[in-house]
This record gives C-alpha cells, sequence and structure tokens, in this order.
C-alpha cells in the first residue's frame, strides 16, 4: 500500500490513493461524499456548532478542508496507478455564511489536468442554492520514485 519513499513525517507516501477512500480528516468533519468520478466530484457538509466561528456561522478554514479534500478526491481519480498528490497552492472567495444548522454543499470540477499539476475548481453552496465559496486549488502530480 505504501511506498518506501517516506514524507516529512517520516510515514511513508502513499503512492496507491483510491478516490474512494476518504481520509480519516473528512470523516472527523463529518464530509459525505455523493459522487466522484474523474469529471466531477460532490460532497456534503452539515454545519454543526463544532465547525462554526464565533458567528455561529460554517468556520471559513472549514469550508477551504472541505474543498482542499474534494480537490485532492478529484486529483486522485485522475492519477495514473501508482502517482501520489498533494495540495500545492489553494485560495478561496467567501460569498455568503452557512448558518449552523443547514448543509454546504460541493462540486469539483476540472479547470486543468497536466502531466504534473492539476487545477480544480470547487464552488460551495448553502442548502437555499446562494453561493457561498470558490475555491481553486493546484495539485501536485508525483510518482513514485524510480517507477
Amino acid at each position: 500500500m505504501n511506498d518506501t519513499a517516506s514524507t516529512e513525517t517520516g510515514k511513508p507516501r502513499n503512492y496507491s490513493m483510491k478516490p474512494d477512500q476518504q481520509p480519516p480528516f473528512a470523516d472527523f468533519m463529518g464530509m459525505k461524499i455523493t459522487q466522484v468520478s474523474p469529471e466531477r466530484v460532490t460532497a456534503e457538509l452539515v454545519v454543526t456548532d463544532q465547525l462554526c466561528n464565533r458567528n455561529g456561522v460554517l468556520h471559513g478554514g472549514a469550508v477551504m478542508a472541505l474543498a482542499d479534500n474534494l480537490g485532492g478526491t478529484a486529483a486522485v481519480a485522475n492519477l495514473s496507478p501508482g502517482a501520489s498528490t498533494a495540495t500545492i497552492e489553494s485560495k478561496t472567495n467567501f460569498f455568503a455564511s452557512i448558518p449552523v444548522g443547514d448543509v454546504a454543499r460541493a462540486e469539483c470540477t476540472p479547470l486543468h489536468r497536466g502531466r504534473t499539476t492539476t487545477v480544480w475548481q470547487t464552488r460551495i453552496t448553502r442548502g437555499d442554492g446562494k453561493l457561498a465559496a470558490i475555491v481553486t486549488q493546484t495539485q501536485l502530480v508525483m510518482t513514485k520514485p524510480g517507477g
């Protein structure tokens, strides 16, 4: 499952990622992945008190984490066997808040799929359909050393 090439944590880098296998962080936050394909990844996140800021709305960091997880999942859905990925850039524009009790819905689609990088855009909307945020991120495509 993992290769001997290690990350900065000393743990081996995962070169056998699968898009339908989410990292523990996604479960911790309560993300529900609803669709995965090379063209589109969608998810929902119920806004709980634990994910809110002081104003009772979804924390900006939670919005960015949702989008980052979707962008990573989309990148993995486009990887060649034996490749890995990591986020190297992310930009977020916020347009509206999402209150506690509402559901954030996210859709991630490709802007660029190259040999060494992929670029993803994630649109996050509130339950009423209003646009809450757009996140654009770049994923590095890494191949197994010696592979």
